[in-house]
């Protein structure tokens, strides 16, 4: 019979270190105090004995888990990976352990809910939003705040940062209009999202009022090859549009492949693109896409902020809290 491994305690620490099991307990504490004699003493033991601290009987007294749920639904588009990675690093500053949880949906986390409340998490942050009030009086009924970005829906457990993506979208119209375009494009995230929608609602609301009705509408799904795709239907339905809006950058750059390599289109003397979000990618030189910055320091920053007042006051967040604006940046895809 194999018998199990007995990890060391923290009074196998303190023998060793020669100091009390207490001193051992405040060199592990997040801001409690110890001598940094005493602190070399305990971290040499520890380092010797291969002890790492049990944090179970901290989350039974305190009935805390210390522990954050990142919902992510995966890192093609480069605007997640970096809102994972500024959430990451947030977190772990305020002594939070992050729990990664992975959802196939890449637009809501509202189907990965029920199964975070197993988890004894403190709280879940993501970049997905929460869209359906089913999802969000989920969280309400087992007390887990939730911050996500873009979420439509009001709940006093569920709190969002939101890009100012109708405004961004308008600023959009605007400019394709001033470059002289005449008919209109749009490839939409996934459908229903928020986020695709308020985008798409800026974009023809402001078109209106320069005059343009029409907006031609395909779906590409938030990913690159979507994008393209998009492209390839806008030219069996007919003439291409002078200007296409992406609802993210991932499109635009499918979009912008399929223009020069499938239909042997110049960006931007045949057609304008532009996308949403200032990924990374956008800026490189064979893209030089004019986009729209959706800010996700300052979005990860308002949504740490909200998460640590609602979980160290346990009020009400009040619904969707925080705007955050974007600014547009020009380029080359637009530059006529």
């Amino acid at each position: 019979m194999t018998q199990s491994r007995r990890y060391p305690s923290s009074t196998d620490v303190a023998r060793l270190a020669g100091v009390s099991q207490s001193a051992v307990s405040r060199t592990f504490s997040e801001g409690k105090s110890v001598s940094e004699d005493t602190r070399k003493k305990v971290l040499k033991a520890a380092k010797q004995l291969g002890y790492s601290p049990n944090f179970i009987p901290r989350i039974l007294l305190k009935n805390r888990s210390y522990f954050v749920a990142v919902v992510i639904s995966g890192t093609s588009n480069s605007f997640y990976a970096l809102a994972f990675e500024e959430f990451t690093k947030a977190l772990q500053k305020t002594g939070h352990q992050v729990l990664l949880i992975h959802t196939d949906s890449d637009h809501s986390l509202d189907g990965v809910l029920p199964r975070l409340a197993s988890y004894r998490v403190d709280a879940i942050v993501s970049a997905l939003p929460v869209l359906s009030e089913e999802a969000a009086q989920s969280l309400a009924q087992i007390n887990i705040p939730a911050i996500s970005f873009n979420t439509p829906v009001k709940n006093r457990w569920v709190a969002s940062v939101c890009a100012e993506s109708a405004g961004g979208a308008a600023v959009i119209a605007d400019l394709f209009v001033e470059r002289g375009a005449k008919s209109f494009g749009y490839i939409a995230g996934s459908a229903g999202s928020h986020a695709s929608n308020e985008r798409l609602r800026g974009y023809q609301a402001r078109l209106r009022r320069h005059g343009f009705s029409q907006v031609q509408k395909i779906d590409g799904d938030y990913h690159y090859d979507g994008g393209y795709e998009a492209v390839l239907s806008f030219s069996r339905i007919g003439p291409i549009p002078d200007a296409i809006f992406c609802g993210n950058d991932l499109m635009a750059l499918g979009a912008m492949d399929a223009l020069r390599h499938e239909l042997g289109l110049s960006v931007p003397s045949d057609v304008l693109v532009a996308g949403f979000d200032n990924v990374p990618e956008a800026s490189w030189k064979s893209y030089s896409l004019t986009t729209i910055v959706q800010d996700y320091p300052q979005m990860v920053a308002d949504a740490m902020e909200l998460l640590q007042f609602m979980m160290t006051s346990g009020n009400s967040a009040g619904g969707i809290l925080r705007t955050v604006p974007c600014k547009l940046i020009e380029r080359n895809s637009t530059a006529r």
